[in-house]
């Protein structure tokens, strides 16, 4: 079994969620999401990026908007919808309780009798 593909899981396993933080204060079109990815060490290609907005959207999670750049052709915002807020706040929770019961687990030594 290879570590990277190991890794590679467990960031798709999270991505969804990472997106949605993103969109939490304010719109970003993909190059911003895809920065702020990157700075945190979130390994991410435009083309898988892509798949996964469009099934937030269809979702209802997220909208989007198209602007006017003043650098080249427009560009296509995402932004949290209402009922992404409420989504992202759910996720919020059992990422809490998800973290917490990991970090018990690997962190305990326990006996077994």
């Amino acid at each position: 079994m290879k570590i990277e593909n190991t890794k590679a899981q467990m960031r798709k396993g999270v991505l969804e969620y990472c997106i949605l933080s993103i969109l939490k204060d304010e719109d970003a079109y993909v190059a911003e999401i895809l920065g702020t990815l990157k700075d945190a060490k979130m390994l991410v290609v435009e083309g898988t990026i892509y798949p996964l907005l469009t099934r937030l959207k269809n979702a209802g999670l997220l909208n989007y908007r198209w602007e006017e750049s003043t650098s080249g052709p427009p560009r296509k915002y995402y932004g949290l919808t209402e009922t992404g807020k409420l989504f992202l706040n759910e996720l919020n929770t059992t990422w809490s309780e998800l973290q917490n019961a990991v970090n018990l687990v690997t962190s305990t030594k326990t006996t077994k009798k």
